[in-house]
């Protein structure tokens, strides 16, 4: 199913999701500060997604492809055409992202939060939002101030926290699999519509959708991310710290 996904954001998480979305057929609109970089950032991302096969599907190597440019109300359209098989990339104000997508990525920086999501504004009532933020700095994360809990009390939009485990090349990888195992990518909500949305985005990566529980669980999965960065940065192999999972225990099945 293909859908209208905004990003509010125009950096690297923006830019390799988005480019991933537009690849599998989606229609994604980015959003920054400054409205003529995200244009360009959205005619780097057409070019990006036409040149190569999305990471969820085979897509025909036999397909033309071609860039137009032009305007669209108030946001600036970079429109690829691949013989219908590929989405657009647009950018836009981030109110024009909020009332664009039935899907709306979070992807700015802890700082500009807030100032983003009331830019944003009513738009993001009731809509299904995906979260792939992450505290400023790991090694002072508040796990009493959830990143995730704070969006949906400004938007009023159904939240789950995904994609937030994992550096933006990884995003960039089609797929990203790792010794013959696709990325297993957990997913914290509790709205079914915005889950099953969230479930189909991770697909499209190539990617392994889990159930990680329920909204209220986020903040462990925000927790997580500001563990295993800090071993990151410190030159640890997270991957390492946990068994797989034959030798993790027995387990109730699912």
């Amino acid at each position: 199913m293909d859908m209208r996904i905004g990003i509010l954001g125009a950096g690297g998480m923006a830019d390799a999701l988005g480019t991933q979305w537009a690849r599998a057929g989606h229609e994604v609109m980015v959003s920054g500060r400054d409205l003529s970089r995200s244009t360009a950032q959205a005619a780097r991302m057409s070019t990006a997604a036409a040149s190569a096969p999305s990471a969820g599907a085979a897509v025909s190597a036999s397909a033309g492809t071609g860039v137009v440019a032009g305007v669209a109300g108030a946001g600036v359209v970079a429109e690829v055409s691949r013989a219908g098989e590929r989405g657009r990339v647009l950018a836009g104000s981030f109110a024009e992202v909020a009332e664009f997508g039935e899907v709306v990525v979070v992807a700015v920086r802890e700082a500009g939060l807030l100032d983003t999501l009331h830019a944003a504004g009513l738009a993001l009532r009731g809509k299904a939002l995906i979260d792939v933020t992450n505290a400023a700095n790991p090694k002072e994360y508040d796990i009493t101030h959830s990143l995730a809990r704070l969006i949906g009390e400004v938007s009023g939009g159904h939240v789950v926290k995904a994609f937030n485990l994992c550096h933006v090349d990884v995003w960039r990888m089609t797929p990203p699999v790792f010794d013959g195992r696709p990325l297993a990518v957990p997913l914290c909500g509790d709205d079914p519509g915005a889950l099953t949305a969230a479930r189909t985005l991770v697909t499209d990566l190539g990617c392994t959708p889990v159930d990680g529980g329920g909204a209220e669980r986020a903040a462990l999965l925000e927790a997580t991310a500001a563990f295993m960065i800090g071993l990151w940065f410190s030159g640890a192999d997270a991957q390492a710290v946990l068994p797989p999972l034959p030798s993790s225990g027995t387990h109730q099945p699912a």
